[in-house]
């Protein structure tokens, strides 16, 4: 299982980064921000390699489930 950031969001932030330094402003002036989208991930192929039994109602919750 995995909860984290949406990596695709993250590159995108990081662009409006970019956007405002080359317009000039300073890098200290641009505040830090907290990633606010996150992605629930659950490998079932590893979790039966280990035999770990996968609630239903945990399944239904994840963004994405490997199978």
């Amino acid at each position: 299982m995995s909860y984290s950031p949406i990596i695709t969001d993250l590159w995108r932030r990081a662009a409006t980064y970019v956007d405002k330094i080359l317009k000039g402003t300073k890098p200290g002036d641009i505040p830090v921000e907290q990633a606010t989208k996150f992605e629930f991930v659950i490998n079932l192929k590893t979790a039966k390699q280990i035999s770990l039994t996968i609630p239903p109602n945990v399944l239904a919750r994840a963004d994405r489930v490997i199978k």
